[in-house]
Parts: C-alpha cells; sequence; structure tokens
C-alpha cells in the first residue's frame, strides 16, 4: 500500500477550533516569557490551573530544575479535553533556535509533572499550538531583524496573537 492510500488520521476524529489567548508575562530568572493559553472557546483554562501553572514553573526554577537560559520565549499552557493539561515551556537560544521543556497535568494529579518521552521520535507541538508557535516566529524574526535595542525588546513581548486556532 502507497503513503497515498493509507489512512493518517483515524476516521472517527473531528477536529474542532479551540482560541489562543494571550495573558500577562511570566519573568523566570533572566528570561521574559510570553503566556499563551489554548482551549476551546467555551471552555477556558480556569485560573486556579493557570495559577498552579505558573507556581510550576517559578518553583521549578528555584529549585534549579528549570533553566531556561536566553532573555525571551512564550509558554503554552494547552487545555487538552476535560481536564488534561499541557505546559510547553519556550525559549529562544543560540539567537535562533526554539528549546523546549514540558510539564502535564492530568485531572488526579495535584501538579503539574515532566512529561518524559522516551524514545528518540517523539511528539513537539500540536495543530493548535501551532497558532501561538507560528505567530512567535515571525515575531522573533521581526526582532532578529531589528537593531535589537529596548525599543525591539518593547516591541516583540507586546506582539502576541490571540485568535482562533
Amino acid at each position: 500500500m502507497s503513503a497515498l492510500e493509507q489512512v493518517a488520521v483515524d476516521d472517527e476524529y473531528r477536529h474542532h477550533p479551540k482560541f489562543a489567548s494571550p495573558c500577562a508575562t511570566l519573568t523566570l530568572g533572566a528570561t521574559v516569557l510570553k503566556w499563551y493559553e489554548v482551549a476551546p472557546a467555551d471552555a477556558p483554562v480556569p485560573l486556579v490551573v493557570r495559577a498552579l501553572a505558573r507556581r510550576c514553573l517559578r518553583d521549578a526554577t528555584k529549585r534549579g530544575a528549570l533553566r531556561l537560559g536566553g532573555d525571551f520565549g512564550f509558554v503554552v499552557l494547552h487545555r487538552c479535553g476535560e481536564d488534561f493539561y499541557f505546559l510547553l515551556v519556550t525559549s529562544w537560544q543560540n539567537d535562533n533556535e526554539l528549546w523546549e521543556t514540558v510539564y502535564a497535568k492530568d485531572g488526579a494529579d495535584a501538579f503539574f509533572k515532566p512529561w518524559i518521552v522516551q524514545g528518540t521520535h517523539r511528539p513537539t507541538f500540536c495543530v493548535w499550538e501551532l497558532g501561538a508557535v507560528c505567530h512567535e516566529r515571525r515575531a522573533w524574526i521581526e526582532y532578529l531583524r531589528s537593531p535589537r535595542d529596548a525599543a525591539a525588546r518593547r516591541a516583540y513581548l507586546a506582539s502576541t496573537y490571540e485568535g482562533e486556532v
């Protein structure tokens, strides 16, 4: 069977839009992170989950378990279903590379935990998360092409995405 004859998407899967919303930035050490939340429009991320996610990252930074490096980055807190969340923490490294640390929280979990995936081929971003990632890629390129002065840094931090993903 050729690749064109194979079905890569489950017949039962139905794709529904979600909404990406920017929130207040978070500073961890020397790194300033933009904050995005991705969720269905009628079921946004609860404030208590956002607070728990921010606390997780602050605590991990204080313990030395999260070392971002770089000056800028962004977070995507993604509501996946009723009570499962991914917390994707990214930072710009080596001028033009996006590095990532992933946490997850399942409904039964009291806290976000590091998301450990075995093997060399592993997940990165889903189609909903890519809405924020695509915006951030464009914003970072604009910053790289700028004088990279204080005004350019402010412009990068002010550039966020909000909308359907």
